[in-house]
């Protein structure tokens, strides 16, 4: 008969007064982790004890039980008891609960204290979440958990929103087929079934990154900072039925807006009362414009106005705002980890200084009803609104004087034309009325014949070009006058000099142009120029005759800049006269002059490769080939399976950090150079061309000039 296998048998467990234990030198853990001290008596303190601890009779020099126990594992729960003696919570021979291991057993104390840490396996995350929502579940709320575990609320929420995820991720999670930041990518989205649907189609895909899972589940959504959502105002979406979801693991700007049906009505219901409310002030036409082309005011005459001073109450308020603003700066410099709330002031700031500082202009009320206004978002989500803009069609007809007077004798000045200079030191008046007899000398006399006056005025304009072609700073001058009433006073004839500055407006116009870097810098240029030059032409000239040389040279510069075009315009199948193949590939060509010259760095300049602005407008073929030039072929491989628009999204992905351009935005390499065209460009300081030596003179040119 087999003999029967020996029953376990367990530790004795009993209560043994505090004041009888002491920490045992076995302890293995010596190295400070995890939870301090502290905040384990706070917990004790609150639910109790609960685990006991392992302790071993002390024994005297005979082998004799002393009566007092070394405490071998459980150290720290120790260290909390005495702490919460010391601090008179708890008294110092409470019993507590202990098991007691024989003292001369054949495992030692060390080994005890090693295995009670290495046997023990932390909580899976999964559930820990699913704890914490039992918890909220049960009416706890996020604070309370987070006090009770001496963490933030903003963790509990974190756990909270990974435990409503779909179920069966969870599982997937859970088996280790899903990583952590994967999970944390799928809570942008609250609706389970879009969930499974993107993990079913990445299942099988080499791109699982939590970045590009967040994209397609926000790909119908529009995002918090999109100027429409800051237009409109958060509270007003949510107010009208709105939905929003947030990312609590990543920064994401607010977070997206889930209805974007409701966001446009609401956007356009807004712009709508604008409108009408710009209208209220007696313009014949308001346009209203999510974004303006940027050939908006192509053609248009600006009206003169006069801006509205600053108030005593309007500077208080502009230097408090100024103040907060710079006591939030210098207390926020040094942080890591800026709160949402200071950034949301902040932007608030911005945007009250710029109320403020953005003076409302006067017009001259008769010309307010032949004028008109565009009403549009800037790219804060701020009203942008700009007065005072007249149309060709509106212009005031000339009255019968202005007609009169330039009736018979305009035809005939028309008709003949300007006389020519010849070689002679005398003015030619060679049709000039021959005298038919003295005149009375009582008779008034007769003013000049138009023809007389034209011909006269005609040797005089050779002699002024002459004179001028000797004063070279008068020359610039001249010619940066012209530009200036030509880009800033349309139709203005406040100028004798016959060239122009001739602003460009784009056929084919890409959406959005008005918000990419380089249209908002050189808009902000032409507002700080349009807010310094005189409201009236014919006080452009003193005014330029009392800048310095640096300013002329600026301004001179906007003026030439905003004549540069280096458009490929779209060449019609039959020759309107306007454009032509050939006058494209000169303009072109003579554009990468200017930029080696200038050193054009487009990457710098804010351009980037994006599904919206490049890749949806082109094949997969050429997607492919962009991917495989910026890349390598290994990167187009990856994404040649997917369809059009998972493949544009994807090579944005690929390319986010590469300076890569395609073929139009390139300049070209000429011979002699090496490298790529952005990074060989020539800077501008290594060409000849540097400014007229008259412009770094303080001569007394200019101040002669003016006399």
């Amino acid at each position: 008969m087999a003999k029967p296998v020996p029953k376990l048998t367990l530790n004795q467990a009993r209560e043994i007064p505090l004041d009888r234990l002491e920490l045992s030198q076995s302890n293995v853990r010596r190295v400070k982790a995890g939870v301090s001290i502290d905040t384990l008596a706070a917990d004790i303190a609150r639910r109790g004890l609960l685990q006991s601890l392992g302790v071993r009779p002390m024994l005297d020099g005979a082998g004799q039980e002393t009566g007092r126990y070394e405490v071998p594992f459980g150290g720290r729960r120790y260290r909390a008891l005495e702490l919460l003696v010391k601090q008179n919570r708890l008294a110092k021979d409470v019993p507590i609960p202990c098991m007691i291991r024989p003292a001369g057993g054949d495992i030692l104390a060390e080994e005890d204290s090693y295995a009670e840490n290495a046997f023990r396996e932390n909580l899976h995350p999964l559930d820990e979440f699913r704890a914490m929502q039992a918890m909220v579940e049960k009416g706890n709320g996020a604070e309370a958990i987070a006090a009770h575990f001496h963490t933030t609320p903003a963790v509990v929420r974190q756990r909270l929103k990974l435990a409503t995820v779909s179920p069966r991720l969870l599982d997937l999670y859970g088996e280790d087929e899903m990583s952590l930041d994967v999970l944390m990518a799928f809570t942008v989205s609250d609706d389970h079934d879009r969930q499974c649907a993107v993990w079913d189609q990445l299942e099988h895909s080499f791109n699982k990154s939590p970045s590009y899972i967040r994209q397609r589940l926000t790909e119908n959504s529009v995002r918090a900072a999109d100027k429409r959502a800051r237009f409109v105002g958060i509270e007003a979406y949510l107010a009208a039925g709105g939905g929003i979801v947030r990312d609590l693991f990543e920064a994401d700007a607010g977070g997206w807006l889930t209805d974007p049906a409701l966001l446009d009505r609401l956007v356009d219901e807004k712009l709508t009362a604008e409108g009408e409310r710009i209208a209220g002030e007696g313009w014949k036409w308001v346009v209203t414009a999510i974004d303006l082309p940027w050939s908006a005011t192509s053609g248009l005459r600006r009206l003169a106005s006069e801006e509205v001073a600053m108030t005593e109450e309007d500077d208080k308020a502009l230097a408090a705002l100024e103040a907060e603003a710079d006591d939030l700066n210098e207390r926020w410099a040094e942080e890591r980890d800026v709160p949402e709330e200071v950034h949301d002031r902040l932007d608030a700031i911005e945007i009250q200084i710029g109320a403020i500082s953005d003076r409302p202009l006067l017009f001259d009320p008769t010309e307010v009803p032949i004028g008109g206004a565009f009403v549009s978002i800037d790219h804060n989500g701020t009203t942008s609104v700009e007065r005072g803009f007249v149309r060709p069609e509106d212009e005031p007809a000339a009255d019968a004087g202005e007609l009169e007077s330039s009736g018979a004798d305009g035809e005939a000045n028309a008709a003949t034309g300007a006389a020519g200079g010849g070689g002679s030191s005398e003015p030619v008046a060679a049709n000039a009325a021959p005298p038919s007899g003295e005149e009375d000398e009582g008779e008034v006399l007769k003013p000049l014949s138009d023809r007389l006056v034209s011909d006269l005025t005609a040797w005089r304009t050779l002699a002024l070009q002459n004179a001028i072609a000797g004063d070279p700073a008068l020359a610039f001058l001249s010619v940066l006058h012209a530009f200036v009433l030509d880009c800033f006073f349309r139709l203005s004839e406040d100028s004798c000099v016959q060239v122009s500055s001739n602003a460009v407006y784009f056929s084919n116009e890409p959406p959005k142009l008005r918000d990419c870097a380089p249209g908002q810098a050189i808009a902000e240029r032409a507002a700080m120029w349009r807010d310094r030059l005189p409201k009236l032409d014919k006080e452009v000239w003193d005014f330029l005759l009392g800048l310095d040389p640096d300013d002329q040279s600026q301004l001179f510069a906007h003026c030439a800049s905003v004549a540069v075009n280096a458009q490929a315009e779209i060449v019609p199948k039959y020759d309107n006269g306007r454009i032509s193949k050939r006058k494209v590939e000169r303009r072109i060509a003579h554009s990468h002059v200017l930029a080696r010259a200038v050193g054009l760095d487009v990457v710098q300049a804010g351009w980037k490769p994006t599904a919206a602005g490049y890749f949806g407008a082109v094949t997969k073929p050429r997607i492919l080939a962009d991917v495989a030039e910026a890349k390598g072929e290994n990167f187009a491989q990856m994404i040649d399976h997917l369809k059009k628009a998972d493949m544009a999204r994807e090579a944005e992905r690929l390319l986010e950090e590469c300076d890569w351009l395609p073929e139009p935005l390139r300049t070209p390499v000429v011979d002699g150079e090496t490298g790529s065209p952005a990074a060989e460009a020539e800077p501008a300081g290594a060409v000849e061309a540097h400014l007229p030596p008259y412009l770094d003179d303080d001569d007394d040119r200019l101040a002669v000039a003016a006399e």
